[in-house]
């Protein structure tokens, strides 16, 4: 039955996150450090909401863009705790920030056009442009330059072919950001090439370092810039699955339409549910997310402090909640550290070319688990290392 696969499809491989998770749901005492989920439940507020609608009978389809209640908080959320302007005839609600990414890229890619992907990154950006037809160009972005996007990078990797890039920060799997002025200095290759930005922020609540800036918020670029957010990680509701997108009005039309015929509309007592998260937010300064975001920030001062300690180099995240130490001093490459750690003390990473050749010698840590967990999962890390030197 090969032969009706479609060769697109046929041609990418297994998630490297998936696989390690797969494996860890057999072990009774295993640590994982590898699903990016927030250990928080959703706050009370929330799901009061959700079990409201429900008990109202609100379990009809909404209209295909979303609830307009729900659109219109959205914009004022993004102009008031970003500067971001997008407006609820173009914002649409989806099915996470996973079906956002699939949308847009399905919307602009047409075949051979390639488009421009830092890595490390995100495990899905590189397989869905693939799956739209384009061919994704890798940007590496490296440690001794704290995993930023460069303006030479960048112009080394254009080609006439070139449509879009992606910038995704804060960054999965390293927890870098890019400040203000660091966005400016791309600015001017993408206008001189007359690229289209997709910046994927699901992560701008998570930030430590000062305040999360859009590109989309500086100069011009909101007419050239698509930004797509959600709830998952902000307001610990990844089984909600919602998230959105705002988008110049060409390729909004375009993503609604693919939206349309696939998806119908996000579910919505989950769209309830997000209504309540941001009214409320409004009401209190979003206290909830910043008594998560501030934990985050010490787990993750804690992990790369022992990291270091271990004599494993591993930057200080400034946003997320992932360490992306690299584990080359241990001879070992990240695929073959994540296998022996996770067979031998039952810890479980992601390897970091999981995200792109250019993490292969780092593992990906998750810090979105409890404090006490994460110390049982630093002594046994300390253990391996220590073991590898009587090796």
């Amino acid at each position: 039955m090969r032969s009706f696969v479609n060769s697109r499809a046929a041609s990418l491989k297994p998630s490297g996150i998936r696989k390690f998770f797969d494996i860890v749901q057999e072990m009774d005492d295993a640590i994982s450090l590898g699903v990016g989920e927030p250990d928080f439940i959703t706050p009370w507020y929330i799901r009061d909401a959700a079990v409201r609608s429900i008990k109202k009978g609100l379990t009809q389809y909404t209209g295909n863009r979303g609830l307009p209640e729900l659109r219109e908080n959205i914009c004022r959320y993004m102009q008031e705790r970003f500067n971001v302007p997008c407006t609820p005839e173009h914002t649409l609600v989806t099915v996470g920030a996973s079906e956002a990414i699939d949308l847009v890229l399905r919307a602009v890619c047409d075949v051979g056009d390639e488009i421009l992907v830092p890595q490390p990154c995100y495990v899905s950006y590189q397989p869905s442009v693939t799956l739209a037809g384009g061919t994704p160009v890798a940007v590496e972005c490296t440690f001794d330059n704290q995993f930023i996007l460069t303006p030479e990078r960048i112009e080394k990797a254009i080609t006439p072919k070139t449509k879009a890039i992606i910038v995704a920060y804060p960054n999965n799997p390293t927890g870098a950001i890019m400040t203000k002025e660091q966005l400016e200095a791309i600015i001017p290759v993408i206008e001189k090439h007359d690229l289209l930005v997709i910046s994927d922020e699901i992560y701008a609540e998570l930030t430590y370092v000062g305040k999360h800036v859009s590109i989309a918020s500086l100069g011009n670029m909101s007419a050239r810039t698509v930004v797509i957010n959600g709830f998952s990680k902000a307001f610990a509701m990844t089984g909600w699955r919602i998230g959105f997108v705002c988008a110049p009005p060409e390729i909004d039309e375009a993503m609604f339409k693919i939206h349309q015929y696939g998806i119908m509309c996000a579910p919505r007592v989950s769209q309830h549910a997000a209504t309540a998260a941001l009214k409320e937010g409004f009401l209190d300064g979003f206290a909830v997310v910043d008594e998560m975001r501030d934990e985050y920030a010490r787990r993750g001062r804690y992990l790369v402090n022992a990291f270091n300690s271990m004599g494993l180099d591993c930057f200080m995240p400034r946003g997320a909640f992932y360490a992306f130490p690299s584990v080359e001093k241990t001879g070992l490459d990240g695929e073959q550290f994540a296998n022996a750690l996770l067979k031998e003390k039952h810890v479980a990473v992601v390897p970091g070319s999981a995200f792109g050749d250019a993490g292969k010698h780092h593992v990906r840590c998750s810090y979105a688990t409890s404090a006490k967990l994460l110390t049982v999962a630093i002594e046994r890390m300390g253990e391996f290392i220590s073991s590898l030197g009587k090796r």
